[in-house]
């Protein structure tokens, strides 16, 4: 776990015994939320080399997406964190926008030891059965493994890395920016702050705002029934009370999941404008 910081008193657990449930990504997008009406965002591979890659981890291999520019190069890195339902097509789609724009992108299936997220269809199971039971530890060693990967192969120049997630994805966006100093930018889309903690996950966001290692930028909806926006700028205040950059935008009337474009909570707007300061928060921060 070299560069993990912040996580006092917790140790990786040790290889789990019955192996990986998912040996590979799902194909397709999730069956455990509704659907919107509109034609989700297809962005083709087209002058990229874009695919399912295996991370060699701690105690085996996950499955992961990872998008370049076709052609060689090592390029400015992206990890994306996923939501709760797992690498779908989605969090797949959202590799090749980046990649489109020059970056590598990979997306880790951190879950892949717990549970088929391809076969889950109640949320709450999902989060009781897999999310909670993900030690951050493990999920901080294998973005570790995964960044390694990334640069081995040639593709990524790891010297310019960030991180970005949605949902679940972006409470541990947080956590990432606070544990592993290589991260130059951090944006989290609508990613907890606060919730349950356990031995396995001992502190949340707001725990650990004030560790942040790079700027991290907050996109939040108003309309978020789970995340009060209070909650998520009391965190903004403690990463700026230790001396961090951290900005936090909200936008007014959008729900959770307002960029999951394959879902009703997908709003154009904000998710756009949301994209745009991404971008420009890479940029400004070497990224």
């Amino acid at each position: 776990m070299d560069g993990l910081l912040g996580l006092d008193g917790l140790h990786l657990p040790p290889p789990a015994r019955r192996g990986f449930v998912m040996g590979t990504l799902m194909a397709g997008f999730t069956m455990a939320t509704a659907h919107g009406q509109a034609a989700p965002i297809h962005t083709d591979s087209t002058g990229l080399t874009a695919g399912e890659v295996q991370i060699p981890v701690a105690d085996g291999h996950i499955p992961a997406y990872a998008a370049s520019p076709a052609g060689g190069g090592a390029h400015p890195l992206v990890m994306v964190h996923e939501e709760i339902f797992g690498v779908h097509e989605y969090i797949k789609d959202t590799c090749r926008r980046l990649a489109k724009l020059g970056y590598t992108a990979v997306a880790p299936e951190y879950y892949a030891r717990l549970g088929d997220l391809s076969k889950m269809t109640d949320v709450g199971a999902i989060i009781r059965d897999v999310i909670s039971k993900a030690p951050d530890a493990t999920l901080m060693s294998d973005f570790a493994s995964a960044v390694a990967w990334a640069r081995s192969s040639g593709r990524a120049d790891g010297t310019r890395l960030a991180v970005t997630g949605f949902c679940r994805g972006g409470r541990n966006t947080w956590l990432t920016a606070a544990t592993n100093p290589q991260v130059k930018a951090a944006v989290a889309w609508y990613g907890p702050v606060g919730g349950p903690t356990s031995d396995i996950q001992p502190k949340t966001a707001t725990d650990l705002a004030g560790d942040l290692h790079c700027p991290l930028l907050g996109l939040y909806g108003g309309a978020d029934t789970g995340i009060p926006v209070d909650a998520v700028h009391a965190a903004e205040a403690k990463a700026k009370a230790a001396g961090k950059t951290v900005e936090i935008v909200v936008y007014p009337d959008a729900p959770h999941g307002f960029h999951a474009d394959y879902r009703p909570s997908y709003r154009k707007e904000a998710a756009e404008d949301g994209w745009r300061r991404m971008l420009a928060w890479f940029k400004q921060y070497g990224v």
